[in-house]
């Protein structure tokens, strides 16, 4: 019987398990995944798209579907929250970077004009699924109640960001904080960005430059848009 063992080479040393490349392939996964979900779910709907033809879209077995994302709930879900952050994961409104600078600036006009390109930027992405959301929410419970959260959260960003602009001491002093925030809430909404922009054809631009002028000229005294203007 032998006795020898199985040993490395002298001088090669022992090989290590790279595991960077295993989550670049499972990300690379997600990545498809989410991109045909979102694209299945836009032109068919969230009732006719099944987690089996997102995964033929996406080149992959339903099982990698539910074990990468989840169920169909959860794949909309993600979809929903990565349109509002902007980045690969998803990140609570008062902590994306926009919501800090907007906290940061002094002048009220300043605050307005980042929140304005922020929303622009949001319902570029995030438009054509909320009004999926919209539609899928009066018939699926799930996606009710993830309709009413957004819409929690969004009532609740939107008297922060009232709040905020009245602690300049600029704002209209025939409005309250809570009606500050209706004002926002209606003009950041998807429904108001489809019907502008896709509806309308109205540019991005065009759009951004129209809620800056509209939410100066609603919110902010006489006094304060005439500084922001100079």
């Amino acid at each position: 019987m032998s006795n020898a063992v199985n040993r490395q080479p002298p001088g090669q040393r022992p090989r290590r398990y790279d595991s960077s490349r295993r989550r670049a392939a499972a990300e690379e996964t997600r990545t498809r995944i989410l991109e045909a979900a979102r694209r299945l779910f836009i032109a068919d709907g969230y009732a006719v798209t099944t987690v089996a033809a997102i995964a033929r879209q996406a080149d992959v077995v339903p099982d990698t579907v539910y074990a990468t994302v989840g169920r169909k709930a959860a794949l909309f879900r993600a979809l929903i929250e990565l349109a509002l952050s902007g980045t690969g994961q998803p990140v609570p409104g008062a902590q994306r970077d926009y919501a800090e600078r907007v906290r940061a600036a002094s002048d009220p006009h300043r605050k307005l004009a980042i929140y304005a390109e922020a929303v622009t930027a949001i319902q570029a992405r995030l438009a054509p699924l909320f009004l999926v959301l919209r539609e899928a929410s009066a018939v699926d419970a799930e996606l009710k109640a993830l309709w009413d959260e957004i819409t929690r959260r969004r009532s609740d960003n939107m008297r922060a960001l009232a709040a905020d602009l009245a602690s300049t001491g600029d704002t209209r002093a025939d409005l309250t904080v809570d009606e500050m925030a209706d004002v926002i809430w209606t003009m950041n909404s998807s429904e108001y960005y489809s019907l502008l922009v896709i509806d309308r054809g109205w540019s991005e631009r065009r759009f951004c430059e129209w809620l800056l002028d509209s939410w100066s000229r609603l919110l902010l005294d006489q006094k304060a848009a005439g500084k922001s203007a100079d």
